[in-house]
């Protein structure tokens, strides 16, 4: 298992594929053991890809203590700098969108090109949804919710037609959210992530970046909806957004989702 020591911390990053080098970012409790991952995802055809735990998550050390978004962007060049990347594409997808964005305003000379997907700015821009609201709920409790949240046309009306559909869904989350979820320090990391993520701002400081975006959503998530899409749009310079079929997971729910990003990362969008 390949590991590298970045700052504190003691990185687990999985690295595969061939072709441009792509950094992708993991959303909310991201963890590489679970499956499917980016390799095996479109993108994992196309490019040579580099992904990672993140601080307090998976494998990777979860000091103890609070964690900013300035760290997390923080950890993302280090382990570019620990393996000798000097720039690559970057596609952040949730959690990972965020972190996207304070790569590239603060660290512009790393990054070609950016995909923020399902993503947030904060501030003026609106938040994502209030997920630290509910730091106390069980795994359970957690997935339902997600479940809920991820699609906005599973109203509890719709839920009550669909109790089966509805509880095979909340499965499917649960299982993943159980992945680690009873190892040292893995509640205190997500935690901390989750308030980290509720101080997320950029709004101010998009307009800085420089480099070409990609803006994607699912045309109906409730964690991170059309307008903090529209928001980022309208701040960041040159950007491009396009909407899919789907909730937060609209990039495994519309096949067009992963064929856009891979034509953007490789410049067939442009013109």
């Amino acid at each position: 298992m390949p590991f590298v020591i970045v700052g504190d911390l003691e990185v687990y990053y999985e690295q595969g594929g061939a072709g441009p080098r792509l950094l992708f970012i993991s959303g909310t409790g991201g963890d590489l053991r679970r499956r499917p991952n980016a390799f095996e995802r479109p993108i994992g055809q196309h490019f040579e890809i580099l992904t990672y735990d993140q601080r307090g998550l998976g494998q990777t050390s979860k000091p103890d203590r609070d964690y900013t978004m300035a760290e997390y962007a923080e950890d993302a060049v280090g382990l570019l700098d620990a393996l000798g990347w000097d720039r690559c594409h970057v596609m952040g997808v949730s959690f990972g969108g965020m972190v996207s964005q304070e790569i590239a305003i603060r660290y512009p000379k790393r990054v070609d090109r950016v995909v923020m997907a399902c993503s947030s700015s904060g501030g003026a821009g609106n938040p994502s949804y209030p997920l630290h609201h509910y730091l106390s709920d069980t795994l359970e409790e957690r997935a339902a919710r997600q479940t809920a949240l991820s699609d906005n046309r599973r109203t509890p009306a719709w839920q009550a037609e669909h109790p089966e559909q509805f509880a095979t869904a909340v499965d499917q989350t649960l299982a993943g959210l159980r992945v680690g979820a009873d190892e040292p320090g893995r509640a205190d990391g997500y935690r901390r992530q989750i308030t980290a993520r509720s101080q997320h701002d950029t709004y101010d400081r998009l307009p800085s970046i420089d480099a070409p975006v990609f803006i994607c959503g699912g045309r109906y998530d409730g964690i991170a909806p059309i307008a903090n899409q529209e928001a980022l749009l309208r701040r960041i310079p040159g950007a491009r957004m396009e909407l899919f079929e789907g909730g937060h997971g609209f990039l495994n729910e519309d096949p067009l989702a992963y064929e856009r990003v891979i034509a953007f990362l490789k410049g067939e969008l442009d013109g």
